[in-house]
């Protein structure tokens, strides 16, 4: 199983997928059904020849026959199908249905849920086997005939033609401006270029090889047929701008020369992409190794009772499936069916794949789950807040390096991303969205983006208005008014305003704590029986030194909005504090201070999340919660208080938080505030100056660690290996290796007998081979001897 997903990573594709694809489609045909009274009826017909492998029959199921697969008695299907289905074990359901790839994985995941490794290994080579031969029989050939001519594409074509016309004109009539023009051509291209693909589809012969390859998923894709048969479309230029001149050919009818010319841009913008990210997917994983190797599990249960909630409406915005995500995971809160109230999981329980399973279809709002990135342990983290190890789909061991697998899990699909910045719409001028593997890294490093959004600082009412520019005349008469398409967004929200007297022992005070006061109202009396009087109307607060006038009062937090910018909230509005007001990142840092840690991680994991599953990569939320927590794991020291901490120092939380258990009761404590920082950063700021200096900067970090006379505690993966010892993770863990020592010495135990066995047999051997002339006493000296030499 794949780590980072929990999915097989072997799973039958191409010729094997189209081969049971084809089998398992049943052929349409005007013809009676013919009726068999049982399964091996039917076999024997199909072998004399009397139905076909794709027409469709009715069979009665005998309980011997399919046993627990199927539950009707009389099944619509086709022989294929039966064959198909005879290729696995009795627990995995009937597939009554055409097998696609996706399908077949879903057979596989069943298959090893059920038997284990082995059992699915055969499975997989009958289906390797079966696939193969029926895709010979069905005898597929692909040729440039079987891709038919497109009705309606010229059609199509001219009136893209006639509608860009229009636009010209518009523009040479001063309609337009030259970005408008730009940006009408590009629509109208991508509208028709949309219309013919759609007209490509319908087209095919559903029986022929071309669908039939596509459709199973062997091979191919529908966006690469509607080049081959539709039209190739809008091209981009060597700096990544769409040009407006589309190409309207498809690859059967050929390219004219400009058209093939236009087209080399984006292929060689292809193939330099591709050796340049491998580099830079490296060069992450590096990082995101360096950042989480340390991370690995001690302890079964830390306690926590916070969690993460997961709902259904996030997980549709990312498209994915909300029972798929807690698979595997424990649930703090108990999961009880919606109409029924009783309980599915109870709380504390693990998520299994068959609880998912019994909870498809229901409509379930949100889980509580337990979550890393509020696992309590200062350093590594829980079984329970882990849940499943993924690649056995069992709880996860103590002593796995998880730190290690999550980063490698993020790090090996980065070659699959794309590397570019799309322009948004195709439209210059307008600033670049960063997206794919350079994404990835603007958010794990905590840059601040290039096209930043805003944020709302406060919560409150929007109100948003056009900004206008007034140019007045010298008696202060307007002269002129003009907007830029600017706009003003204002938030209005209420706030607390304080005034604050310091009060004397000697004051005769004239208000009580939580009275009301007008304005100009007296307060209280100085040392000179002078009145003192407010300036505002409020609420009194009375302490020991000092007298509060605390006044609600409403302000407005305005922002400018730049001409072309797209608004995310409208007028009239109610936003809450760190709600995002328009199109655009958001700069992690600002969003930490203002709406704090919980919202940043998880804005950070369904950033992540989109980038991987738009580029159709799977990733299991686990792995980006870990580097997420990293990402806070360190913690600025304010005041160091009596710990040999050091002010403005940041150190790991783990260090910080032995550094105050360690204090006595009468001992001052070291106060700090949680920093958020990149890995990069993240890394070079560990305990540890061995695995800092291997990272980056080796010669500052080591002056460092020597003018700090720093000592390395060798707790981390790298900093061992660097030195060569037994790393800190499995077996090599001390509370591992207690927990293996009975079986250990067991086995010691069993090795002794072996020995001690396999001596007794030389023994035999020996007297058996000794001559008989020789006298019998040396004999028994020797055996009595041959122990000796065993024990040596």
């Amino acid at each position: 199983l794949k780590p980072a997903t929990g999915n097989p990573v072997t799973a039958p594709s191409m010729d094997m997928v189209w081969g049971s694809f084809y089998v398992t489609s049943i052929k349409k045909s005007d013809d009676p059904v013919k009726i068999f009274s049982s399964v091996r009826e039917a076999k024997l017909a199909y072998d004399l020849r009397k139905i076909s492998l794709r027409q469709k029959i009715k069979v009665r199921v005998l309980k011997d026959e399919l046993g627990a697969k199927v539950k009707e008695n009389i099944l619509e299907t086709c022989m294929g199908r039966i064959l198909f289905n005879d290729l696995y074990p009795s627990k995995i359901p009937f597939y009554n249905e055409v097998v696609d790839k996706k399908k077949m994985a879903g057979i596989v995941q069943l298959c090893l849920e059920y038997y284990g490794f082995e059992k699915t290994a055969e499975v997989l080579d009958r289906i390797k086997n079966f696939g193969f031969k029926q895709l010979t029989k069905a005898g597929f050939s692909w040729g440039i005939g079987d891709l038919p001519d497109v009705e309606g594409k010229q059609e199509q074509v001219k009136k893209g033609i006639a509608e860009v016309d229009q636009v010209e004109q518009q523009y040479e009539e001063g309609f337009l401006t030259a970005d408008e023009r730009y940006s009408k051509i590009i629509e109208i291209w991508t509208r028709i270029k949309d219309s013919v693909t759609a007209l490509t589809k319908d087209i095919l012969d559903e029986e022929g090889p071309v669908y039939s390859m596509i459709n199973s998923g062997a091979r191919g894709s529908w966006g690469q047929l509607s080049q081959m048969l539709g039209m190739k479309g809008l091209v981009t230029n060597p700096s990544g701008q769409i040009i407006e001149l589309p190409v309207k050919a498809n690859f059967k009818e050929g390219f004219s020369v400009l058209e093939y010319y236009i087209s080399t841009h984006g292929t060689r913008k292809g193939l330099s992409d591709t050796a340049l990210r491998t580099a830079n997917a490296g060069y992450l994983t590096r990082r995101l190794v360096d950042v989480a190797q340390d991370v690995i599990i001690k302890e079964e249960d830390c306690g926590d009772t916070k969690g993460k909630v997961i709902t259904q409406k996030e997980c549709k915005i990312l498209g994915q499936n909300l029972i798929e995500k807690i698979v595997g995971r424990f649930v703090l809160e108990p999961i009880k069916h919606p109409k029924t109230g009783k309980e599915i999981v109870k709380a504390g329980e693990i998520v299994t794949e068959e609880k998912a399973r019994s909870m498809e279809g229901l409509e379930i709002e949100q889980v509580t789950i337990r979550s890393l990135l509020s696992c309590k342990l200062p350093k590594g983290v829980c079984q329970k807040c882990y849940g499943f190890d993924l690649a056995h789909n069992k709880l996860v061991k103590k002593g796995t390096s998880v730190g290690i697998i999550a980063a490698q899990s993020i790090g090996e699909p980065g070659t699959q991303l794309t590397m570019r910045t799309f322009h948004t719409g195709g439209v210059a001028g307008t600033s670049d969205i960063t997206q794919g593997l350079p994404r990835v890294e603007e958010i794990f490093e905590a840059r601040i983006p290039k096209k930043k959004a805003l944020i709302a600082e406060v919560g409150g009412l929007v109100s948003i208005q056009e900004k206008e520019r007034v140019i007045t005349g010298p008696k202060g008469e307007i002269v002129a008014k003009s907007s830029f398409g600017e706009k003003l967004l204002k938030v209005t929200y209420n706030d607390t305003d304080e005034e604050t007297f310091k009060l004397k022992a000697d004051f005769a005070v004239k208000v009580k704590d939580g009275e009301f006061v007008k304005d100009k109202d007296v307060l209280y009396l100085d040392e000179n029986k002078k009145k003192v009087k407010t300036k505002r109307a409020g609420r009194i607060e009375l302490g020991e030194k000092e007298l509060k006038i605390v006044d609600n009062v409403e302000k407005e937090k305005e922002y400018v909005i730049a001409p072309g910018t797209v608004l995310w909230v409208k007028d009239g509005d109610m936003v809450e504090k760190g709600t995002q007001l328009t199109e655009g990142h958001l700069d992690l840092q600002q969003y930490f201070k203002i709406a704090g840690k919980r919202k940043v991680q998880d804005y950070i994991q369904k950033e992540i999340q989109y980038i991987y599953s738009s580029q159709g990569q799977k990733l299991n939320d686990k792995h980006v919660e870990l580097i997420a927590r990293q990402m806070f794991s360190r913690i600025y020291v304010k005041d160091s208080g009596d710990t040999s901490l050091l002010e403005g120092e940041v150190v790991e939380r783990s260090a910080y938080e032995i550094e105050n258990s360690e204090l006595k009761k009468s001992e001052k404590q070291a106060i700090g505030e949680e920093v958020f920082l990149g890995i990069s950063k993240v890394s070079l700021t560990t305990d540890s100056f061995l695995s800092a200096a291997s990272f980056q900067e080796t010669a500052r970090v080591l002056i460092n660690a020597a003018v700090n006379g720093k000592e390395d505690k060798l707790e981390g993966l790298k900093e061992n290996v660097i030195i060569g010892r037994l790393i800190p993770a499995g077996t090599g863990l001390e509370s591992v290796a207690k927990e293996i020592l009975p079986e250990i010495a067991k086995i010691k135990e069993q090795a002794a007998k072996f020995e001690a066995e396999a001596a007794e047999n030389k023994d035999i051997y020996g007297k058996v081979e000794t001559p008989a002339e020789e006298t019998p006493a040396p004999k028994e000296e020797a055996t009595k001897e041959e122990p000796k030499e065993d024990t040596k």
